[in-house]
């Protein structure tokens, strides 16, 4: 896991801000971010704008983490795509992030589920790419919209916004572990050089009991090259 939920959460706040209730606005009673259809759908069913308003952080913060950053697999996703499509998950809702997501990366886009095949091909894609073509689709999606010439602005700042911060995390997400098979292989590479190592110094030292000087000369020249087949064997 990458842990970027609590990075991502943090600016996605900046972004949804506090309580609103703008009249064009068809989420209506909205309180960081969380619509009041949220709230009726996974708080409480008879929930009043005026208890939108009382929410606390950390319902919101609930919220966030299972119906949006955990439905959407984004602690299995690249760095910089996950912030992309938390995002747009909860600024236009998953049914329509988890398609684009699926859609960029050349898979159907019939459902909305991010599923191991979706992570799996994120996860061999450019990442920074994947986050330039979420974005233009996101950006094309919202101008679109009847209520564009009104929240347009807004919207274009924060789609630029969470680009430019996913590109960044893209390219400074630190380069993949070697896969378990690689690992296992210089594994098996050390054992053998050592067990080498191991069965030529007690060669040796068998001999150094009656052994003189040159003898003492050989053992050091076995032991450099020991060091040095030992070294190879530790490169890719």
């Amino acid at each position: 896991m990458r842990g970027n939920f609590n990075e991502a959460l943090k600016l996605l706040l900046k972004h949804e801000g506090g309580y609103t209730n703008h009249p064009s606005d068809p989420g209506g009673p909205t309180n960081f971010g969380i619509t009041i259809h949220d709230y009726r759908k996974y708080i409480d069913k008879d929930g009043t704008a005026s208890d939108v308003r009382a929410m606390n952080i950390d319902q919101a913060k609930q919220i966030y983490k299972s119906k949006y950053w955990d439905v959407q697999k984004c602690d299995d996703l690249p760095s910089g795509v996950d912030y992309a499509i938390f995002d747009y998950g909860v600024n236009s809702g998953v049914g329509r992030s988890g398609k684009v997501l699926r859609r960029q990366l050349g898979l159907p886009d019939n459902t909305h589920v991010v599923t191991a095949a979706v992570v799996a091909a994120a996860n061999k894609a450019d990442a920074a790419a994947l986050v330039g073509k979420i974005c233009d689709e996101r950006l094309a999606f919202l101008q679109r919209l009847k209520t564009w010439p009104t929240f347009g602005k807004g919207w274009g700042r924060r789609v630029d916004e969470v680009r430019k911060v996913s590109l960044r995390m893209a390219k400074a997400a630190p380069a993949d572990e070697p896969s378990a098979p690689r690992q296992i292989e210089k594994l098996g590479k050390s054992k053998t050089v050592w067990a080498s190592i191991g069965t030529f110094c007690a060669g040796i030292a068998a001999a150094i009991a009656d052994a003189d000087w040159k003898v003492w000369a050989v053992v050091m020249a076995g032991a450099l090259a020991a060091f040095i087949i030992y070294e190879r064997s530790r490169k890719p």
